[in-house]
């Protein structure tokens, strides 16, 4: 099988030849990883698919390619303190790990935090042609081969409470819910604009979603979920579907949201994404939801890739194709960026098991 086949193959809940793959990184572990590799530099390195050359993607045998367009490209725009397009300020506060330093970006400044400039807020342009040049050229360059992911990630919550505030969007859901809908609605817009080009430009998957669960619990109450970014997400979903009904829609939420994910599938959902270990069994989300959802992370990069052995890497890798890969409805991969602190060696071993162990060969 190809790249392509094996994906479509496994969320048609079918057993591909082996597990399709989808690996991302932190810029700092791409440059980590080009020079193990010996690559070419290759230039900046966007985990969510913009901005680089996929090289590191093709060498390592993914099987998605994926193109970002949204406000999740502002994160790692610099190693100092910068504002980003929608307005919003980003502070690199820097980390050091055995392996070298590197940055995070945190958000540090809230353009609407008085809510008397919300009313003449302008977001930036989502028509800008430029926007989808690099979504363009992928498809014309890989589709053939590759399984091509629109991503459109940090759709609703995420921006608009780094527009907002955290805190006070909080706030705003239970004082002021016009005021939330309406900053709500700034992101939700562009990012459905987004994902409606990219649908008709011929991706084969569009990323979605946001943030709204902790370690073991949701960080807002399922009520306010279906409140506020149900009803979006299922305009979302639905005009998407509209557009190409063959598109299949992921959404992303870190952490415990087993409360909501009934309602995901009752809105159209068919990709749960990443299934985070250390907050949701991935075999019990299996158990549960496999017959209406298919899955993509489900390796654990809170420990098992940074602290634990080649070995440990090794056998939750077998865990996870046994359990919630079996009968397909799996694209493995960590349930975040890599990051600067995770050894090669475990690296790799997750790679190469996932490489080496045919569907077949599972008992």
């Amino acid at each position: 099988m190809n790249h392509r086949e094996r994906v479509l193959t496994a969320l048609n809940h079918e057993e591909p030849d082996r597990c399709p793959m989808q690996i991302s990184f932190t810029p700092e572990f791409a440059n980590r990883l080009r020079k193990e590799i010996q690559l070419e530099s290759g230039g900046s390195h966007n985990p969510h698919g913009g901005g680089n050359t996929y090289q590191l993607e093709k060498h390592i045998d993914e099987d998605l390619l994926l193109t970002s367009v949204g406000w999740a490209n502002c994160y790692y725009q610099d190693n100092k303190d910068y504002f980003d397009e929608w307005g919003v300020g980003w502070h690199a506060a820097p980390y050091q790990t055995p392996y070298g330093d590197g940055f995070y970006t945190e958000i540090h400044i809230n353009p609407l935090k008085d809510e008397k400039l919300v009313s003449s807020y302008q977001a930036p342009d989502p028509n800008r042609p430029e926007l989808y040049r690099e979504a363009e050229w992928l498809l014309n360059n890989y589709k053939k081969d590759y399984f091509i992911v629109g991503v459109t990630v940090t759709t609703i919550f995420e921006t608009a409470w780094a527009l907002r505030g955290y805190e006070q969007i909080m706030i705003d859901f239970l004082q002021d819910p016009d005021l939330a809908e309406t900053i709500l609605d700034i992101p939700f817009q562009y990012h459905l604009t987004a994902a409606r080009k990219l649908v008709e430009m011929g991706v084969d998957m569009v990323w979605t979603g946001d943030d709204v669960g902790a370690q073991h619990q949701m960080i807002i109450s399922p009520r306010v979920w279906r409140r506020f970014l149900k009803p979006k997400m299922a305009h979302f979903i639905a005009e998407l579907k509209e557009i190409n009904p063959d598109v299949k829609i992921a959404y992303h939420s870190d952490g415990n949201i087993y409360p909501i994910i009934p309602d995901l599938i009752e809105i159209g959902l068919d990709v749960l994404n990443p299934v985070q270990p250390a907050s949701m069994d991935p075999a019990k989300i299996k158990q549960d939801f496999g017959k209406n959802l298919s899955f993509w992370g489900t390796i654990d990069e809170q420990h098992t890739l940074p602290f634990g052995t080649p070995n440990d890497v090794r056998n939750e890798v077998l865990t996870r194709l046994k359990t919630i890969g079996k009968g397909g409805g799996l694209i493995i991969g960590p349930t975040h960026h890599v990051q600067l602190d995770t050894p090669l060696e475990n690296f790799w071993a997750m790679v190469d098991t996932i490489r080496s162990t045919p569907y077949r060969g599972l008992s």
